[in-house]
């Protein structure tokens, strides 16, 4: 602990989800020691990042491509049991084989400039004060909500994927699903089983993927991911430029018109939505799988943003400020990349680290 208070580490990991475990396996094979040389911080009451928060019916066989964390497989698990469950599971085990000591629940408030090259982390616990830092923060804290004219005079129930608790609360009702991506088309082939009806609307024609999604495709879907980010603007999901994967159910929901898009409606109404030309859907529930943002806010006083509204990285590192590192960001979202780029931010904290402190820098303004 230095004279302000602060406890003093190498390097803090903002998120245990599958990027932040990731990141911080790395940090101990490269001799940091939890709670000594770096901690590792999770807004979240118990292990399984954002998987711990998915609804009961996404059952670990439905989940599209959960790999591993590096230097322990995710083996044997019950294709029928909840995601939540699992991966929560495969989580804690994994925590407890590394030692990593994450440290929860704590929320991150700021991470500020503190000088001397060391970062300001404020939190629930305290302020840490690190050389380093490894965002993991992802998107499930932020869910995007879109606005249309009449919103707020509907007389249903509104809810967005984030809330969304699985099919059987919309028996009998009258659903309208928003939004065109996985969980959207998850939602409305669960819900068309038990409502009255349902209706699909997104903002542009879904793409149906035929085939296996091979490597070559991920590595095109990643490079269109990244381009965003390497010039500052919002990152897409990797997932919203492969495609949905035209699966059995998916074939089947599509046959039997569970799967019949609509265009974006116009606006709401009391009782339902409507369209400019004068159609209208009568509705008990608008659900709206209309995604996720970054969860970034909390590095805003270090003004890492650019005009476009993103953070620029190049590979992990924040372009403003070498001591960033942004992991499960832009390219690096998909589960497979939050452990690529977990080991990547930790090669260049290494580097860092070796280095001789800078000289103090002045304060950013907040």
């Amino acid at each position: 602990m230095n004279n302000s208070g602060a406890q003093d580490v190498d390097a803090v990991v903002i998120g245990a989800g599958q990027a932040g475990l990731s990141a911080a396996y790395h940090l101990r094979r490269a001799g940091l020691v939890p709670d000594r040389d770096f901690v590792v911080l999770d807004h979240a009451p118990r292990p399984g990042g954002a998987w711990q928060f998915r609804w009961p019916s996404l059952t670990y066989g439905k989940v599209h491509g959960m790999h591993s964390l590096p230097g322990m497989e995710l083996t044997g698990a019950d294709a029928d049991r909840p995601s939540s469950e699992v991966i929560g599971a495969y989580f804690t085990a994994y925590e407890e084989r590394f030692g990593l000591r994450v440290h929860r629940p704590v929320e991150v408030r700021a991470v500020r400039e503190a000088g001397g090259g060391r970062l300001a982390v404020e939190t629930s616990e305290g302020v840490w004060s690190a050389r380093a830092l490894i965002n993991a923060t992802g998107t499930w804290d932020r869910p995007f909500w879109p606005r249309y004219p009449g919103q707020e005079t509907f007389w249903g129930r509104q809810l967005h994927t984030a809330d969304y608790p699985g099919p059987e609360e919309f028996a009998g009702q009258r659903v309208v699903v928003v939004g065109g991506g996985a969980s959207g088309t998850q939602h409305l082939m669960e819900i068309a089983e038990v409502a009255a009806e349902t209706t699909w609307v997104t903002r542009r024609p879904p793409v149906f993927r035929e085939g296996p999604f091979d490597e070559d495709a991920g590595r095109t879907a990643v490079a269109m991911v990244e381009e965003r980010v390497r010039r500052g603007l919002p990152p897409l999901s990797v997932v919203s430029v492969t495609g949905l994967p035209l699966t059995d159910a998916v074939r089947h929901a599509r046959e039997t018109g569970v799967l019949e898009r609509e265009p974006m409606f116009d606006r709401i109404t009391p009782t339902g939505v409507a369209w400019d030309d004068g159609r209208t859907v009568e509705a008990d529930v608008i659900l709206w799988a209309t995604g996720f943002r970054a969860a970034i806010d909390h590095l805003a006083p270090l003004r890492l943003r650019e005009p476009g509204g993103g953070i620029r990285v190049e590979g992990t590192r924040a372009v403003r400020d070498e001591r960033v590192h942004l992991v499960g960001y832009g390219p690096s979202a998909s589960t497979i990349g939050a452990n690529r780029a977990g080991r990547a931010a930790v090669r260049e904290i290494k580097r860092l680290l070796e280095r001789e402190p800078e000289p103090e820098r002045e304060p950013a303004l907040v």
